[in-house]
């Protein structure tokens, strides 16, 4: 089947304390989504990239893929109010007969690994996201008490996230709900059944400098 991924970059860096959205921030010399889309595109040269920026930052982007003279195709969608409508803007410049991944923008080291187990599995079952054991203890807080997890029960979820094409255009056709906190969950609200594949650890979602350092020792 045909391959899509919506790459999501909306974010604003304010827990990076820049100047500039994290997406946007250099990491070896070029900004963190330019490393995102390399890995899809590494991945397979032939998958159909969008890019989903908030409206104020297309231009802002088109400027910098002049500057690092960034030539891999992609489309670039408007963003939304919230990660929901992002999507679903992206949605509709994908191709419902494709498998359609979607990706966070400032997720560079996923593996061609794990791309490549999530779409392998969709393509088998419809709903795939890829994700990692925990490993620290953890502990549930109610009111003034806490307790005890057992922590084999627990997976933490990471992107690209992949699903039939139809299945996903269907599911997003919901009315936004505060409880859709990433795809699988849109997806499972419209009655599909979420299948787990193995992540790979490094595949760190950016958020803080620190994160930062990490990625750009694991690129070195």
């Amino acid at each position: 089947m045909k391959k899509t991924v919506i790459i999501v970059a909306g974010g604003k860096g304010e827990r990076m304390n820049a100047s500039i959205p994290k997406q946007f921030i250099e990491l070896k010399g070029k900004p963190v989504l330019m490393h995102t889309i390399e890995a899809f595109y590494s991945y397979d040269n032939a998958i159909s990239i969008i890019v989903v920026l908030p409206l104020l930052q297309i231009e802002y982007w088109e400027d910098l893929c002049k500057k690092h003279s960034f030539g891999i195709k992609h489309l670039v969608a408007k963003g939304g109010a919230t990660r929901f409508h992002s999507v679903k803007n992206g949605l509709s410049m994908a191709d419902a007969s494709s498998l359609v991944a979607v990706h966070d923008g400032v997720r560079p080291l996923v593996s061609h690994e794990t791309i490549s187990r999530c779409f392998t599995e969709a393509e088998r079952c419809g709903a795939v996201i890829p994700v990692v054991d925990m490993v620290d203890s953890i502990r549930r807080v109610e009111g003034e008490s806490n307790f005890a997890c057992d922590r084999s029960q627990f997976k933490l979820v990471q992107t690209p996230q992949v699903f039939d094409g139809k299945l996903l255009k269907n599911a997003y056709e919901q009315e936004f709900s505060d409880s859709f906190t990433d795809d699988a969950s849109v997806v499972e609200s419209a009655g599909a059944k979420i299948h787990l594949v193995q992540g790979n650890r490094e595949n760190i979602k950016i958020t803080t400098a620190f994160d930062l350092t990490i990625a750009g020792a694991f690129l070195s």
